[in-house]
């Protein structure tokens, strides 16, 4: 009786040609990172108000997207596209919003990107909760965390400033936010930067989001944190960091 012995045969190109390789998981095209300075957890929680970064030492502020508080809890920023933006309380109606990067944060999140890709959003995504459930259902296979941006008409929203009295001292969010001024927008064309990350509650999102975002309007008047968010069917687009293939 026979025994059947398997023969591998080993193929080599012939010639020189080199034999084609598939792209390895290191070599595969990523998008742009995201880097974080501080943890809002040690602000919120251990009071630890005092910048940790100072922007204008930020190396890179090409297609630069960034958000986070100003020290000692006095204003907000939010960098679009290389512009920082600081905005601070005159009155419960009136904010002061200035074009510096000359500002420092207790923590920060930022990420330059130059190219963006539009995200088709159903209509039935309008709020906060339902724009965090669609990134995450949407988004499984895409590196996380990712910044990203909506342009376009909101139908109303609410945001928020903090402003620390000199001198408090915080133990928990709600220290942290006393008399912050919050302000109403309606029916106003904005733009909105974000960050997503499911892993990085305390860090850049509290502890109950997947997102962290600041809006600003169109003629520059109003920026802040977004606390609420009503969006405008079919008037807005969502983007998205495309992967950086050079």
């Amino acid at each position: 009786m026979y025994k059947v012995i398997p023969v591998v045969i080993l193929l080599t190109g012939c010639g020189s040609q080199p034999v084609p390789q598939e792209l390895s998981v290191e070599a595969a095209p990523k998008i742009p990172e995201v880097s974080m300075v501080g943890e809002m957890r040690r602000v919120m929680h251990q009071g630890e108000l005092f910048g940790t970064i100072h922007l204008d030492t930020l190396p890179d502020k090409t297609h630069l997207y960034g958000l986070g508080p100003l020290e000692y809890l006095k204003g907000e920023i939010l960098i679009a596209d290389g512009i920082s933006y600081v905005s601070s309380v005159e009155n419960d109606s009136v904010m002061d919003i200035k074009e510096t990067y000359d500002v420092k944060a207790p923590f920060f999140v930022y990420s330059n990107v130059e190219n963006w890709f539009e995200k088709q959003v159903p209509d039935s995504v309008q709020t906060i909760k339902q724009l965090e459930l669609f990134l995450n259902e949407t988004t499984q296979k895409m590196q996380r965390p990712f910044v990203f941006r909506i342009v376009g008409e909101v139908d109303s929203s609410s945001v928020h400033i903090v402003n620390l009295p000199d001198g408090s001292v915080v133990h928990s969010p709600d220290d942290a936010h006393r008399e912050q001024q919050v302000y109403s927008i309606e029916n106003s064309e904005v733009e909105i930067i974000g960050f997503f990350s499911t892993e990085h509650a305390g860090v850049f999102t509290h502890h109950d989001s997947f997102v962290h975002m600041h809006l600003i309007t169109a003629d520059k008047k109003q920026m802040g944190h977004v606390d609420f968010l009503k969006l405008t069917p079919g008037k807005f687009k969502l983007y998205l960091p495309e992967k950086i293939t050079h």
